[in-house]
């Protein structure tokens, strides 16, 4: 397990490098990517970290041309966060990059057992937060 993830880390690692960003960094365009724009604040909810982590975030961000952010319309104390075309097409390419990997990691897997390893890894990735989240 330990090897695994430390080879799939360092894919991850270099295949975000290549776009300009980190892991941390690109956790932040997938959630806005994927939940559309939001506040400061709930994007540090929805990444589970603090607001201050979120604004050095979010200003490396800013200055690669990855997220905009604007007064929120009706909470002049709030700030609302969205990705530029920029970041949508990093995601996009991500998500592509991803499909891809899968794909050639899997290919000579036979069908049976693919599925078979989609249903143990679903039910290990289950456990896994679960015991994550009672931490």
């Amino acid at each position: 397990m330990f090897e695994l993830s430390v080879l799939m880390a360092g894919y991850i690692e270099h295949s975000l490098a290549e776009r300009g960003l980190t892991r941390a960094r690109a956790t932040v365009v997938w959630e806005l990517f994927h939940r559309g724009p939001m506040t400061q604040r709930e994007l540090s909810q929805a990444l589970n970290v603090t607001p201050r982590n979120v604004t050095g975030l979010l200003d490396a961000l800013q200055e690669g041309g990855f997220v905009d952010r604007n007064p929120h319309p009706t909470d002049r104390r709030a700030t609302m966060v969205s990705i530029t075309a920029k970041a949508r097409r990093a995601a996009k390419a991500m998500n592509e990059d991803h499909r891809q990997f899968a794909q050639r990691l899997f290919a000579a897997m036979p069908q049976d057992d693919l599925t078979l390893f989609d249903a143990t890894l679903t039910g290990v990735l289950a456990q896994l937060r679960e015991v994550t989240d009672s931490d």
